[in-house]
């Protein structure tokens, strides 16, 4: 992908929207003090969001090699199943109820991969507090995902449909569930192997 008039996105970063619209806003150059590293800029926008795209090339139509911000990954240290409710998730927060509903599953999947796979998501979030695999607030907010995924999966008729912002906050609470459950402790355990190494 070659910096030029549209950056050519699988998705957007902001709103995970497939095959987004990025028309380019605006441009400019930048060097280092010393006049080194020079990089051109391409400011773009998602016609469906909003959301603003930084990138950058050592020149215009040569191939992209920055993106702020980067595009939507789960890290591999995440179990299979968890990591992928997880990513479908975070791409699909353009569809509110949706993105939801995939998030409460990712965190029941994370729960299940750490062995709590008996019982309700009600049950076994409880419990994983009660053996201290998270913390009490943790739960509380694991509760509040699982209630506003039960709204939208039994059409409770007394529930407004979630916003942008309601799918924001589940998705954010199910991605720092599986950097606490899966992704620090994956790095600490490398780092102390590199330390004993």
């Amino acid at each position: 992908m070659n910096l030029i008039g549209e950056l050519n996105l699988s998705r957007c970063p902001h709103c995970g929207v497939d095959s987004p619209t990025l028309p380019m806003l605006h441009n400019f150059k930048t060097n280092a003090v010393d006049n080194s590293k020079q990089r051109h800029w391409g400011v773009y926008g998602c016609r469906r969001c909003g959301g603003v795209i930084l990138a950058s090339a050592i020149a215009m139509n040569q191939p992209v090699q920055e993106i702020f911000p980067p595009n939507s990954t789960v890290d591999q240290s995440v179990p299979g199943a968890a990591r992928e409710y997880l990513l479908q998730a975070m791409n699909s927060r353009h569809v509110p109820a949706g993105a939801v509903m995939l998030a409460a599953s990712a965190v029941d999947s994370m729960l299940k991969a750490k062995g709590y796979d008996s019982g309700s998501l009600y049950s076994r979030i409880d419990k994983s507090a009660t053996d201290h695999l998270i913390t009490n607030e943790m739960a509380a907010w694991a509760h509040d995902v699982r209630l506003e995924a039960n709204g939208q999966r039994h059409a409770d008729a007394n529930l407004a449909l979630p916003t942008s912002a309601d799918a924001d906050r589940v998705v954010d609470f199910a991605k720092a569930l599986a950097e606490f459950l899966f992704v620090l402790p994956a790095k600490v355990a490398k780092g102390r192997t590199a330390v004993a190494g």
